[in-house]
């Protein structure tokens, strides 16, 4: 019988590192509650329309990536409907906000998600077919101020601190608006001129993407297309009035704030709905990710409830990817070490087993991590075990039981004391591991 793995695309997050994808996302929580953020869950499908519609039927995602079935009906009077396995969390986070008619309070939303996202794309490194992403939304009615350019530059301030709290080293952030709803469309039309002549020289995404899709193609990495691309026309020379003096209140806020961002010209984002701020985040070559090396991406989407059939919702978001993001911090920390235990409570013989295990409920409930050994193992290879998972040790032998006064081993002191049981937890909290 063939042994079953899991499938291509995806993987199973074990313990260490697991421990790493805990801290990142307690970060996370931890920051975006400090901005007044709160957790939104939706459900991991959607009706394959809100994204036809949302993402935009013409963009890889909705044309090639997603995975997508139909339900079929249970009953005679049922309709089957045609499902699809979210490939980003946008799209039904705006469907929630119409949905239980957030508008009418007249207040900004913020709102975050942390959860897996789906897209049938060819696997590699930091890229899976199941894959997490932390993201957020601020979206509201205009009059609540999100539209307003202070609603980027928060978000985008919000990302730098939580970068830094994170651990990330040398992030750059790279800034581009893609202008209005009618800016855009005048773009896309210059660009598609311009294309038309050169197309054929191009790659074959390319050759593709300039009848689909303009916008994408300024996302080619061939080296060979390069220099056909930066002779392509600018978003920047189609913006409107307000759309410049949009991002230059964005550009002005993060100079404020003392937050360093690059401008890109090439930075327009291919999904339908982004209006006005794009932005990037990226990290240097050698941080875990290969040539690929962004970490998360977004902007502002100020069409996208009417899109979907809402009220005028102006909004801004992001998505961080979340597989990538703890790539990089392995990949920026190669030297630390596993964090280890704060003891390991060792039985000797059988006999003490209970007794270690009520020792190791009370440590634990004054808050300290605790592993617990089998007293039918020979006492080398428990202290085996403790060297290795913990910073000290706690003999529980028959006269320790009696006496209440237990022996401690200080793995990295190479001590060894003797410390009464009611004050065991304050001296294995207190007592540094050397």
């Amino acid at each position: 019988m063939a042994t079953l793995k899991a499938v291509r695309g995806t993987r199973d997050l074990l313990p260490p590192e697991t421990e790493l994808w805990n801290r990142v996302e307690a970060t996370a929580r931890a920051v975006f509650a400090r901005y007044a953020f709160g957790e939104i869950r939706t459900p991991i499908f959607e009706d394959t329309q809100l994204f036809a519609r949302g993402v935009g039927e013409e963009t890889d995602i909705v044309s090639k990536e997603m995975y997508t079935w139909e339900d079929r009906a249970r009953a005679a009077s049922e309709k089957a409907q045609s499902l699809t396995l979210r490939p980003e969390n946008t799209a039904g986070v705006v469907r929630a906000y119409i949905e239980h008619k957030l508008d009418e309070s007249g207040m900004l939303q913020k709102l975050f998600y942390i959860g897996p996202q789906f897209r049938r794309e060819r696997p590699q490194r930091g890229r899976y077919r199941q894959f997490w992403q932390i993201g957020a939304e601020v979206i509201g009615p205009a009059w609540s101020g999100s539209e307003r350019a202070i609603r980027d530059a928060e978000v985008l301030e919000m990302l730098a601190t939580f970068l830094n709290e994170v651990g990330v080293k040398g992030w750059r952030l790279a800034l581009n608006s893609v202008g209005s709803a009618t800016d855009r469309p005048r773009y896309v039309a210059a660009l598609r001129e311009a294309l038309a002549p050169v197309k054929a020289t191009m790659c074959e995404n390319c050759q593709r993407r300039a009848e689909t899709n303009p916008l994408r193609v300024l996302d080619c990495k061939e080296p060979g297309d390069q220099a056909t691309i930066e002779a392509l026309p600018k978003i920047a020379d189609f913006l409107d009035a307000e759309s410049r003096d949009h991002f230059e209140q964005v550009k002005a806020a993060l100079d404020t704030c003392g937050v360093p961002y690059v401008i890109d010209p090439r930075l327009v984002r291919g999904l339908d709905y982004y209006t006005r701020t794009t932005f990037e985040f990226t990290v240097p070559d050698g941080s875990g990710l290969g040539t690929q090396n962004a970490l998360l991406g977004g902007g502002r989407y100020d069409g996208l409830s009417e899109m979907l059939g809402g009220p005028k919702a102006p909004g801004i978001g992001f998505a961080i990817g979340e597989d990538r993001l703890i790539l990089t911090l392995q990949a920026q920390a190669a030297e630390a070490t596993p964090k280890k235990l704060d003891a390991f409570v060792a039985p000797i013989g059988a006999a003490q087993n209970p007794a270690a295990l009520q020792i190791a409920k009370e440590l634990r409930a004054a808050g300290l991590t605790i592993e617990v050994g089998d007293g039918d193992f020979r006492l080398r290879k428990s202290f085996e075990a403790a060297d290795k998972l913990a910073h000290r040790m706690v003999m529980v032998g028959e006269d320790e039981v009696a006496s209440g006064i237990l022996t401690v081993k200080y793995f990295e002191a190479g001590e060894q004391t003797k410390v009464p049981r009611s004050e065991l937890a304050e001296a294995l909290r207190t007592v540094p591991a050397k």
